[in-house]
């Protein structure tokens, strides 16, 4: 199945305290003011969002298709998804962890007590 930037903006807008913005003039999402997600506009297109260093090395060690890097996000905690290729239970767990990430303490204080 292939997933649309208005996919990613459902799975991320049902989290609380997310907003579409834009960032380096591009489609964003943000919480609490700090991006987590942006749709990229650059020849290599895909989704850039923001994880754990150790979570972006096990998903481009995999070798799945749906995960790569450029040379600009080296050293970057942020992995590029191809959005053709991933499935959607997955990236919605990937938009909760980039979620998590992002929130201020307050707000994922808010959610964790329900």
């Amino acid at each position: 199945m292939t997933l649309t930037w208005q996919d990613v903006v459902a799975i991320a807008t049902e989290l609380p305290a997310v907003e579409e913005s834009t960032w380096w003039r591009s489609p964003a999402l943000k919480v609490g003011g700090k991006g987590f997600a942006r749709l990229r506009s650059e020849a290599e297109g895909g989704l850039a969002l923001l994880c754990e260093t150790a979570e972006k090395e096990a998903l481009l060690a995999v070798g799945d298709p749906a995960f790569y890097t450029t040379p600009h996000y080296d050293g970057y905690p942020y992995i590029l998804i191809d959005l053709d290729r991933i499935a959607p239970d997955q990236l919605r767990e990937l938009i909760d962890a980039a979620w998590w990430l992002s929130a201020p303490a307050k707000i994922r204080e808010q959610r964790a007590a329900g």
